[in-house]
This record gives C-alpha cells, structure tokens and sequence, in this order.
C-alpha cells in the first residue's frame, strides 16, 4: 500500500511521521509542486494533503489531485480549522479533514479507515454493473395489475424532480421502489441517501438531517455535515415520516418550499437542491386529525401519490418472488437445492403474509437453511399458524414447478415434431442455442427411436 504524503513545509518537519507510516506503508512523501509529476508514474492508495490554511491555492491543489486520481481517498490536515474550510473539503471530496496537533497514531486510524472505503468502493464499482439491471423497471416483479400501474407511474415520476410520498404497509418495497426512481432520474449520478425516521431518536435525527457546527450542545466536538446537505443533487429517502417529531417537520417544510436551512447552533444559511421521496405505513389523514403530523408539510409532500397494496392482495406476483429470492438466498449461502416442492409452493401462495416482501423472504431465508434436501419441502416453512390461510380453488393456482416442467417438456417435444426431431431446426423454433436444448432434452429425459438407431 503506498501513502503520497503531499506537503508545503519544510520536508523535515514530517520526518517523524513518515516513519511512522514507513512500518506499515509505502511512503512517498513530496513538495506540492512535484505532486503532478510523481501522480503520472505513481497511483497511491491514500493521499495525505497538508495545508498550511485555507487559500484558494491550498484548494486548487486539493482539486487537481482529485481531477488526477478521483477514487484515491484524501485525508486534509491543517493548521487552522474553520467551519468554511471543513464544508469546503468535504464538498470537494476529502474522506477527512484533521486539525493540528494530531498524533501519529491517529493519522494511521484515518489512513485504515480510507483504505477501508476504497476496497468499499472497488466492490460497489465491480457490483455497479449490476446496479442497473436491479432498479431496471422493466425487470421488477409486478405480476399483478395494480403494481403493473405503480410501475408505469413511477417510470413516469423519475423524469421529474416533483417530491413523492409513498404510503403502505411495512415490507411492501417502498425502499426498493425509492432506489429505483433514483436511478432511473437525473439525479443517479448523485448521492440516494436512506434515512428511516423512526429509528433516530429526535435529538439525534435533527443533527442527521441538518449538520451541526462544533460546540452547538454537549458532545459537538467538531462540525458535522448532515444528509440533507450531503445529498445535495441527489436524492433523499426519508421511511416512516410519520413518526418525525413536529418540530422537525417544520424545519424540513422549509427545506422543500425554500432548499435551504441553517445547521443546529448556526448561522450561516445552507443551500442544498435536493429531491425528497418520504413514505409512511400509516394513513397520513389519520395522522393529520390526531394532531400528529402538519398539514402544510403533508400537501407539500402529497405532489405524487403511491399506494404500495400489500402481497396478499397482488397473489400474481408471490410466485415470482419465491423464485426470485430463492434463486438470490441459494447463491448467497451456497446451498444447492435445486428447486421448490409443488406442495410448498401452493403453501406459500396461499399465506396472506402479514409482514409483506419483507417476511416472504425472512422465511425462504430460513427454510433453505434448514432444507438438507435438493429440493424446499412444506416442512422447511414456517409461518405463525393462528393466521389464516386462504385456500385458493386449484384452476385458480399459478403454475407449480411440477406443471411447469410438463409445459416446459411439452413444448419442447412439439418442437421436435414439427423438425422431425433433428435437434438443431427445434432449437431454431424454439430460439434456443442447440447446446441449451440438448441440455434441456437430456434434463427432461425426453428421447426418440431415431436417435437410439443413430447412437
């Protein structure tokens, strides 16, 4: 691992830091001025910047290291610490900004910590590929009629910048579905940051909204940047905003009419161009009439509407879910069960799931865990029996894997029929590669005279 220490000051003063680091890193320690030719031949995995204050040659130099290497973490160390400088680095970039005297010890815990981020972001990087494959709107399961409308609307909603508020119950996808408007938006490029409103205590939310400066309360040791400033240009995802204390409610109305607030114990009026998706498992009007949620903060958020319907009331889209996240947990924990049960399946569509997606998946996690078989018996499943399950009338029933491989074999022999059985014209017709087909004919056992003569 090399550290590029990057200093205006006599070279000496650093010595004792350098090695320090020398025990663990590659250290490459040069003037400013010398930074741009030794970044041509030399990538390093950290940086460590010294400014002496906070002129604007100091961030001229912070931006062309950032231009010339952009996934290299940056550590700032300075002589003077200014609210200005700290907001001013950590919008340019910088993973962290330190104010001297520091010790040793703890410029080693930065350097870990960015080190840390960029293998982070090396996996996000090698997984962002993916990315747009999951929140692909075409590729989301919505099987049933009401999320089929949900989704059209919603690609609808990411070409616009317009606030939207999501009700229904937990585990419906409302967190998933946020994702997905950002980032197929304009904004994608951006920062989505996730903030669940009822698992912060309100003293705490405030701060993680709205920043703080150093000294603002008892334990404000230094100034904190908070998400809605963080998330300038992006978007921000705030889950269960019912329970956001009235206080804070009024704060964020001024966010959405005006961009823009102050941080807790300051002065100085932030800007912030941030887009907000809200969402709540409760009836908002309810909310309104017991005094427990502002009006004008509801109408400001009501611009575009979402009801997500609970799983039990869109049974077209349980069965592709099951195998959707069957296929994921199986990969997941390396478990190679080849398939679900018929009698399983029909079990887990006929549950109402109470808790949703959410539970649907809680559940087929813990019945392949528990499956020593190839295939998820009814046994592995569990769900509470005081609720009732619906029993559905069987021309009613979606496909079990049992039918569906008899569809799957029947088709695959009508193909050969209509060839005369030579492989390679079926697989033409079915629009199969001849290697899959021939995979498919020897999985299903199908076979014919003439190929036994030809053998």
């Amino acid at each position: 691992m090399k550290i590029l220490i990057a200093v205006d000051f006599e070279q000496g003063r650093f010595e004792p830091l350098r090695e320090f680091l020398s025990l663990t890193y590659e250290v490459l320690s040069i003037d400013r001025e010398k930074v741009d030719a030794l970044l041509d031949r030399e990538i390093p995995d950290v940086v460590l910047l010294f400014m002496a204050g906070g002129n604007e040659d100091n961030f001229a130099v912070l931006r062309h290291i950032r231009e010339k290497v952009p996934y290299v973490p940056m550590i700032v160390v300075s002589d003077v610490e200014r609210a200005d400088m700290i907001v001013r680095a950590v919008k340019e970039g910088v993973f962290d900004f330190l104010v001297q005297p520091v010790v040793h010890e703890k410029i080693g815990l930065m350097i870990e910590r960015a080190l840390e981020q960029r293998h982070l972001r090396d996996e996000v990087d090698y997984l962002r590929r993916e990315q747009d494959i999951i929140y692909d709107f075409d590729k989301i399961i919505a099987a049933s009629p009401p999320m089929k409308k949900i989704i059209q609307s919603l690609k609808k909603f990411a070409m616009t910048d317009a606030t939207i508020l999501m009700t229904g119950e937990t585990g419906t996808g409302k967190s998933f579905l946020a994702g997905a408007v950002h980032f197929n938006s304009g904004r994608r490029k951006n920062s989505f940051i996730n903030i669940n409103c009822a698992n912060i205590p309100e003293a705490l939310l405030e701060s993680e909204l709205f920043g703080h400066e150093k000294g603002a309360f008892t334990g404000a040791t230094k100034t904190r940047v908070g998400r809605l400033e963080q998330g300038n240009g992006g978007t921000v995802f705030l889950d269960e905003i019912g329970e956001m204390p009235p206080p804070l409610q009024a704060k964020l109305l001024r966010v959405l009419e005006e961009k823009k607030f102050e941080r807790i114990g300051g002065n100085q009026t932030i800007h912030s161009d941030v887009r907000i998706i809200a969402a709540t498992n409760r009836d908002p009007e309810e909310l309104i009439e017991e005094k427990k949620f502002r009006k004008d903060l509801y109408y400001r958020l009501n611009v575009l509407r979402v009801h997500l319907p609970p799983l039990k009331e869109r049974r077209e889209c349980i069965a592709p879910l099951v195998w959707h996240l069957f296929a994921r947990q199986c990969r997941a924990m390396k478990k190679k069960i080849k398939g679900i049960s018929g009698e399983a399946m029909v079990r887990l569509q006929n549950y109402d799931w109470p808790g949703n997606i959410r539970q649907l998946a809680n559940a087929l996690e813990r019945a392949i865990i528990l499956e020593e078989s190839d295939i998820l018996e009814p046994d592995s499943i569990d769900m509470p029996q005081n609720i009732t399950v619906r029993r559905i009338p069987a021309r009613e029933r979606p496909k079990t894997p049992e039918t569906l491989i008899d569809s799957e074999r029947d088709a695959i022999v009508r193909a050969l029929e209509k060839s005369l059985w030579i492989q390679k014209d079926a697989a033409k017709l079915l629009d199969v590669s001849p290697r899959a087909l021939n995979y498919k004919i020897k999985k299903l056992g199908i076979s014919h005279p003439r190929w036994k003569k030809n053998v």
